[in-house]
């Protein structure tokens, strides 16, 4: 259907986009494993992923801190039976001698012989980053990973990674960071910069803890079963300002308008952006993949993109998505 010069398409039946990740094409939206065994179990977890593998999503992004290993137990047994239709990403934190015991404690979580993409999760202040690269490098060599990658990092973490790279040092595949239209500032150097030295981009928190999904309103408290609804007072009032129901208001009228929702809106303004390769999103039950990889299929026109730009633009200044990492537990 079409809305004022806005394709859409609902077929999810295996037809999206992917992007290249290094020697992989990953979909252009990937699952998040943050709720895998925390919010639920491994039963509902399977039907997650075969929900989305059945949409054509092909990228599960989890990480060892998640629920204590819990999250990688979960994704290794929704995956049985399917691992050839999947690239599965996870992450550590450490020093670059423990990469290779966290690497192979979170393959037998996953119950994989290889991890296609293992990220570090937030830059490791304590070490050189050649060490880490190099640690990283030898898993590559090992055969336990395909590719590397990172997250939380700036453009100057990755341009000194990128100069330490060479034909002996496995070289950072993609970085995943903070960004949705509430905070866009990744746009400002971290996104030009993936484009510009062949990079990928993940975004995760693209919905704002929720926020941008359509599902909070103002001066309402938080439904049952939401990511938010248990959420701390300090985030909550983080998340529920203002200034972001403001934007959040004003970008469901603009949707109205075209025949779009408010996730609609948040999701396809991001796979827009030149540079973005996936968008890592949430996911409690199969409705919200389906959901997910529908406005993934969304076509905006430039014009449309620019009235979203003006309700949400970017600017230098705009906070991070509140985060226990961030202080607001």
């Amino acid at each position: 259907m079409a809305h004022g010069g806005i394709s859409t398409s609902t077929d999810t039946g295996g037809s999206m986009e992917r992007r290249a990740l290094s020697g992989l094409l990953a979909s252009v939206i990937g699952i998040g494993g943050n709720n895998f065994g925390q919010r639920f179990g491994r039963d509902q977890t399977r039907e997650v992923v075969l929900s989305a593998l059945e949409c054509g999503i092909n990228l599960f992004d989890t990480s060892d801190s998640y629920g204590e290993g819990s999250s990688e137990e979960c994704l290794g047994f929704a995956l049985l039976g399917h691992r050839d239709e999947a690239i599965v990403a996870t992450k550590y934190d450490g020093p670059p001698e423990s990469a290779r015991d966290h690497c192979l404690a979170s393959l037998k979580r996953l119950q994989m012989e290889v991890i296609d993409l293992y990220q570090i999760h937030h830059p490791y202040p304590d070490a050189p980053l050649e060490e880490t690269l190099g640690a990283l490098g030898a898993l590559v060599d090992e055969g336990l990973v395909r590719e590397i990658g990172c997250s939380n990092f700036s453009v100057a973490d990755l341009e000194a990674a990128r100069s330490l790279a060479s034909s002996h040092t496995a070289r950072f595949v993609s970085v995943q960071n903070d960004y949705n239209l509430l905070n866009r500032k990744q746009e400002l150097d971290v996104i030009p910069y993936c484009a510009a030295n062949n990079v990928a981009f993940h975004a995760y928190f693209p919905l704002y803890h929720g926020l941008l999904s359509g599902q909070f309103h103002r001066n309402e408290a938080p439904r049952a079963g939401t990511r938010l609804a248990n959420a701390s007072d300090a985030r909550k009032d983080a998340v529920f300002s203002d200034e972001n129901f403001d934007i959040v208001e004003r970008l469901t009228e603009l949707g109205r308008q075209h025949g779009l929702s408010l996730l609609d809106i948040a999701l396809a303004r991001l796979v827009h952006v030149p540079g973005v390769s996936s968008i890592i999103t949430g996911a409690t039950w199969p409705d919200q993949v389906r959901a997910n990889a529908r406005s993934a299929s969304i076509k905006l026109d430039p014009e449309l993109c620019r009235e979203i730009d003006r309700i949400a633009p970017c600017h230098a200044g705009a906070r991070d998505t509140p985060s226990a990492a961030r202080g607001i537990a």
